[in-house]
């Protein structure tokens, strides 16, 4: 009997083993998980680790702590959908007409004839997800039925499963779209949208009915109102499929957790695409007023929570050690963007931009110089600063790399590989760095110096108290010595600013 048991121990044993083994070794082949978290006009001071932020955030802190900490990495462009589309395809916006910040009816800005980022991960065995805010338009050129299947969009362009608010919180349609249809429509109710007159002459609106709102408009969003607030553009109809601001939060990361949870066995790259801290900033209850910075860093809070229960659901499910994440944001931050939010009353002590000067919309490095976290446990070394110069546009080539798979032919031109730079195994800075303006003002960054080209339109936008960049006459300066971009060095220095205008020239004309 003895021997019989000890040997079923034995066999057990081995077999235990073995699954262990085995298991290891699957693990050990899998292809790591990819995490894109992409905030939203959030600020490179916004976040406690960069050293100026008065507002706590511990999560995406935490994210730092474990992993690296780039301060000289850029979005493309100080606006959100150039941004978007550079990151996906690996081509500077600039270089398609049309790519600047997206209607909330546009068609997809992406043709389907890309090989993106997401697609390209898909022939490397990936299963993909864009979950929150899009803002790259949706259908083609005969427009939107929003009653009916939607498409083109995520599904034609290499995204297995798409959860998405179609523009902006602060655009019609105030629905979400879940692959191709609008979740909650009801046939009976359909959804009219416009963006060139009211669809309903009877509807209230934020400007002829200011009494319905619960936050009001500062400059434009004065159209129609949902949940209490007006939103540029004119709806009627869909009133089932409506969303409610403050759940925003709660929804997308129901979303990433069932989608995470379902794919764990699986390689997955998933593009998180928050909504906070873009207008209109209607925080849960959980945050509303927890800050003391009002709306603003009540979402800021939010959206800390938001990317602590991201790497929450990863531990859960045993992911940590094979799952990349990087963290950073479409443009820098903006202050008033459209509602009376007490966004600059309630500022205090909170420095945004950092030690840099402009923001969202502008040609100064606050326009593009954003936070970029890179968190991988036991691949990427604890607690480290990168200050190697970076661009979001190369995260195709280098999340190709990854992979494993080689960029095709014409496809992510503007793309570089620097996965090693995005790990932390090297400083090397990219050779040169090209910033886009709202105005698709391009500055040059070789080393140290950064070029403005001329450009015309005002100085400050005074909607939202941004200094723009914009100058008729060239402007030249070393971020090295001026951060702040105080001094223009442009008469100092004619030959550097003869020189990196002609590369300039040549970059856009490749």
């Amino acid at each position: 009997m003895r021997t019989t048991i000890m040997n079923r121990f034995l066999l057990a044993t081995l077999l235990l083993s073995f699954a262990v083994t085995t298991n290891s070794q699957t693990s050990k082949n899998k292809k790591p998980n990819i995490i894109l978290i992409y905030t939203d006009d959030l600020g490179f001071g916004d976040v406690s680790s960069y050293g100026t932020s008065a507002i706590p955030t511990p999560n995406i802190d935490r994210l730092a702590k474990n992993g690296v900490r780039f301060t000289n990495a850029h979005a493309t462009s100080a606006t959100c959908t150039p941004s978007r589309f550079s990151l996906l395809t690996g081509k500077y916006a600039w270089r398609k007409e049309g790519t600047g910040i997206a209607p909330g009816d546009a068609t997809l800005l992406i043709p389907v004839t890309t090989t993106t980022l997401p697609g390209m991960l898909q022939k490397a065995g990936y299963n993909t997800a864009v979950i929150g805010k899009w803002h790259l338009g949706l259908g083609d050129a005969k427009g939107i039925n929003w009653n009916e299947k939607i498409k083109p969009g995520p599904a034609e362009i290499g995204f297995n499963y798409s959860f998405l608010i179609p523009a902006t919180g602060d655009r019609v349609p105030c629905v979400f779209v879940e692959n191709q249809q609008v979740v909650n429509l009801d046939k009976n109710d359909p959804i009219t949208v416009s963006y060139t007159g009211p669809v309903d002459p009877n509807a209230p609106t934020g400007k002829k009915n200011p009494e319905l709102l619960k936050m009001h408009p500062s400059h434009g969003h004065d159209m129609t109102i949902v949940n209490g607030i007006s939103r540029i553009g004119y709806m009627k109809g869909g009133n089932a499929a409506l969303w409610k601001d403050e759940d925003f939060a709660n929804i997308l990361v129901q979303k990433a957790t069932a989608y995470i949870t379902q794919q764990k066995a699986n390689p997955f790259f998933l593009y998180f695409s928050t909504h906070d801290i873009h207008v209109p900033r209607i925080a849960h209850e959980r945050f509303a007023g927890k800050s003391g910075f009002g709306p603003r860093g009540d979402v800021l809070l939010q959206l800390d929570w938001t990317v602590g229960q991201i790497e929450e659901v990863l531990k859960k499910n045993g992911l940590l050690e094979n799952t990349l994440i990087i963290f950073t944001s479409d443009n820098g931050q903006v202050i008033d963007d459209g509602y009376k939010d007490d966004a600059v009353e309630k500022l205090g002590n909170h420095k945004p931009n950092g030690i840099y000067r402009g923001g969202k919309y502008s040609a100064f490095e606050a326009g593009t110089r954003v936070p970029f976290i890179v968190s991988w446990k036991g691949k990427v070394k604890a607690g480290k600063v990168n200050d190697a110069l970076f661009s979001q546009v190369d995260l195709y080539a280098s999340l190709a790399a990854l992979a494993g798979v080689k960029v095709e032919a014409g496809q992510a031109p503007d793309s570089k590989n620097y996965l090693q730079v995005l790990l932390n195994q090297s400083n090397k800075p990219r050779e040169f760095l090209i910033e886009q303006s709202i105005n698709s003002t391009l500055s040059l960054l070789v080393g140290d110096w950064k070029y403005i080209e001329p450009s015309k339109g005002p100085k400050i936008n005074k909607d939202t108290n941004t200094e723009l960049g914009n100058d008729p006459k060239p402007q030249l300066y070393n971020l090295a010595t001026d951060p702040g971009e105080t001094k223009n060095l442009a008469e100092v220095y004619p030959e550097r600013v003869a020189e990196m205008k002609l590369k300039l020239d040549n970059i856009r004309q490749k």
